[in-house]
């Protein structure tokens, strides 16, 4: 079994199912002649060709119309956005055509399409490339939203957003994509969707994270454990739709949760989990619901980008404030 990283994970998942399934296309800026700004997609064009790996002009709306004509006429696209703060002009298709194909038919056409992007900050981009876009992504009706945060589940979870019948917006940390390695078998088995995966268990606080954030709360609870701290870590991997039965089964144990993410604070998929757990779990709860987060300010330039991202001391910090709560 292979020790690979997130990017090569992602490479590996497209190429096992472009081997698989005939109909899966790849397309996007730069994917095939270059493999991409990142090479995720690297070394597909030499085994598909052209045809199955589409360089596309400069044009992320042209991008997500294209899967979406694609989609609809039974091929099965990946698409690529460069970077999450230029697919923007994609809203349009992703809002007003992808996710409404299916209830505006009656379910006569569905949309299998994949919307590939890296997100989040730590690798001294400009500001416009590091943006953590998840919560406006979730709240379009209609699509699916999945954000990895390891090279395992990376490829599993790549796997089954192709296969699923309707779109799926998928994120990928972008300092993830070669922070570590992990053994992957390339096994063509997809992980569920809409699902969390419980990577750590405690009883004393519950850490809810996505993306970047996960290697940030399992050093966390690494290091509350050496203050006697038990954390339990659960990686959301998949935002929409979410499956807070598993939230509320770890907070319902541990009495306390702590929600994880480098977006902005404001309206943050963060702040829609906290207010599930109010609605929800209220009477399980010991303190109030802590939310560590960016800052409500556009991503600083890559001298400050140290002091925007959240970390493993700010929730270190948070669980001791919902510890210290009487």
């Amino acid at each position: 079994m292979a020790q690979i990283t997130l990017v090569e994970a992602i490479n590996l998942a497209l190429k096992g199912e472009m081997e698989r399934d005939p109909g899966v296309v790849v397309l996007g800026e730069d994917v095939g002649v270059d493999g991409g700004v990142f090479r995720a997609t690297l070394g597909l064009t030499e085994r598909f060709g052209p045809e199955r790996v589409i360089d596309t002009p400069l044009a992320e709306a042209l991008i997500a119309g294209m899967a979406i004509g694609m989609s609809v006429e039974g091929l099965k696209p990946v698409a690529e956005i460069q970077f999450s703060g230029f697919a923007y002009t994609t809203i349009d298709q992703i809002l007003n055509h992808a996710g409404r194909m299916r209830h505006r038919t009656q379910g006569r056409l569905s949309c299998p399409m994949v919307l590939r992007m890296p997100c989040g900050a730590g690798i001294h981009a400009p500001e416009h490339h590091s943006e953590s876009p998840e919560a406006m992504y979730a709240h379009i009706p209609g699509i699916r939203v999945v954000y990895p945060s390891s090279p395992r589940r990376a490829y599993g979870l790549l796997l089954a957003a192709i296969r699923d019948p309707d779109p799926v917006v998928f994120l990928e940390p972008t300092r993830l994509y070669r922070l570590f390695k992990e053994e992957v078998a390339d096994s063509g088995e997809a992980m569920a969707l809409d699902a969390c995966f419980t990577l750590r268990e405690g009883s004393d606080v519950t850490l809810v994270g996505w993306g970047g954030m996960i290697p940030e709360a399992l050093a966390a609870a690494d290091e509350l454990a050496e203050q006697g701290v038990a954390a339990e870590v659960i990686d959301v991997a998949t935002l929409k739709p979410l499956d807070m039965e598993t939230i509320l089964g770890s907070v319902a144990k541990t009495g306390r949760c702590i929600v994880a993410t480098e977006a902005p604070r404001t309206c943050s998929f963060a702040s829609e989990i906290a207010a599930r757990l109010a609605e929800e779990a209220l009477l399980n709860l010991l303190a109030p619901v802590q939310r560590v987060t960016g800052y409500d300010v556009v991503v600083p330039l890559p001298r400050l980008e140290h002091h925007y991202q959240p970390g493993k001391a700010q929730i270190v910090a948070a669980v001791k404030k919902t510890l210290a709560f009487a």
